[in-house]
């Protein structure tokens, strides 16, 4: 009983930690972009140097910094689904290169990368949790699911979305009931057991989260939208809406297969191929901006000012977005893909509500949900998933788009399985 008490409060803790680290990487992240691409273009403004071409030259220079750190340190971070795949086969995620993912994962954020920071926050944290857990084996096998806890809370954080963060760990998952473990180091514990240690997980990193929120302001994390309206306008666009952004989402996949054929040209030239996507990144950068970063920040900008843009820009820049995230994912930028196709699809929602004349949120439900339903083929995590961004009054909406989009073929040639 001790063990166990032990255990839950070691459980409430390890999230804490997984939510305050997810607020400091993104404390850091927001620091150094807002140095890099603000306060040093305008310093030269100020030089009476032109700051027109700072994306192509800066990307392009984070091309190169990238492409030697995988030199130097080796393809880290690993994807989240190859992180979680590790847990879960395992019960553990080997930690020697926690230093590499984590700068791994920040560095081609802070040079304008059209990536997630997904893959790297769920890589160290399940690293970290692994390594407590090794080190506490005398409590019992119990510890050693810190790693698949920790990978529920740190998910949750990143994304504010509970539900999201304790199903993700679970789906696709081999039968763990009790008497079937995945591995010798997996738990044998009854589901409701397994549920109960993602909640405690989640609760500790949503908690630190908004502690530390309240205390030196909101780090990272993309805004919520609220008031969606639903009349007869809406019902009359909803499917064509919901179509166009499955359409955009499907253009993920053969963008896919060509970057990857485009990789494998260059397979051995670790820094030739995150180059050459930074000069592609910053040229793309000069004519549409949003396609550079994660999209955070970008959303709440574009929820402000999307009025002011033409309807036509904006359906590109959503296009370009699908683009852009392929090309860094293929060609050596690591990370995850889940904020910047969000983002995709509420440029292109904007743009699509402003030629419909339909309610704006209504129009960012249905395309965006399309769009991720689309590429994640999940239509009920997807619709978990973007809770995180749209409200629940329009969780119909996000699940009808999101199965339309799911449905949608996809050559067997272009998922790159």
């Amino acid at each position: 009983m001790a063990n166990r008490i032990v255990f839950m409060v070691g459980t409430v803790v390890f999230g804490a930690f997984a939510g305050a680290f997810v607020w400091a990487f993104f404390f850091l992240m927001d620091a150094g972009i807002n140095l890099l691409w603000n306060a040093v273009p305008a310093a030269l403004a100020q030089a009476g140097l032109p700051a027109v071409a700072y994306p192509i030259v800066f990307c392009t220079l984070g091309g190169v910094v990238i492409g030697l750190f995988a030199k130097r340190f080796g393809a880290y971070p690993q994807d989240m689904n190859t992180v979680m795949a590790q847990v879960k086969e395992h019960g553990r995620y080997e930690y020697d290169h926690v230093g590499a993912s984590f700068f791994g994962a920040l560095l081609p954020l802070l040079f304008g990368g059209s990536i997630g920071p997904e893959a790297g926050l769920t890589g160290v944290i399940a690293g970290l949790c692994t390594w407590v857990g090794d080190r506490l084996r005398f409590m019992g096998a119990e510890m050693r699911q810190l790693a698949e806890a920790g990978t529920a809370a740190v998910v949750s954080a990143l994304f504010s979305t509970p539900l999201f963060g304790m199903v993700v760990p679970l789906v696709g998952a081999a039968d763990d009931s009790e008497g079937s473990p995945v591995s010798d180091l997996a738990l044998r514990v009854p589901r409701a057991r397994k549920w109960a240690v993602y909640v405690l997980a989640v609760a500790g990193a949503l908690a630190a989260m908004e502690a530390l929120g309240q205390v030196f302001g909101a780090a990272g994390g993309l805004p919520h939208f609220s008031g969606i309206n639903i009349g007869y306008a809406e019902l009359l666009w909803g499917i064509p809406l919901a179509l166009a952004g499955a359409a955009v989402g499907w253009l993920y996949f053969p963008f896919g297969a060509f970057f990857r054929m485009v990789a494998k040209r260059l397979e051995g030239k670790v820094v030739l191929g995150p180059t050459i996507a930074g000069l592609v990144l910053g040229c793309m950068g000069v004519a549409l901006p949003f396609v550079l970063f994660a999209g955070e920040a970008q959303t709440d900008q574009l929820a402000q000012s999307w009025t002011t843009f033409a309807a036509p820009l904006l359906i590109a820049t959503g296009c370009a977005k699908v683009f852009t995230t392929q090309l860094c994912l293929n060609l050596g930028y690591r990370g995850g893909h889940f904020f910047p196709l969000i983002f995709a699809g509420i440029s292109l929602g904007y743009g699509l509500a402003a030629l419909t004349g339909v309610d704006a949120v209504f129009a960012l439900c249905a395309v965006a949900g399309a769009l991720m339903g689309t590429v994640m083929r999940q239509p009920i995590l997807t619709a978990l998933l973007l809770f995180l961004v749209f409200p629940v009054k329009g969780g119909l909406v996000l699940l009808v788009a999101a199965v339309l989009g799911s449905v949608l073929p996809v050559p067997k040639a272009w998922l790159g399985k």
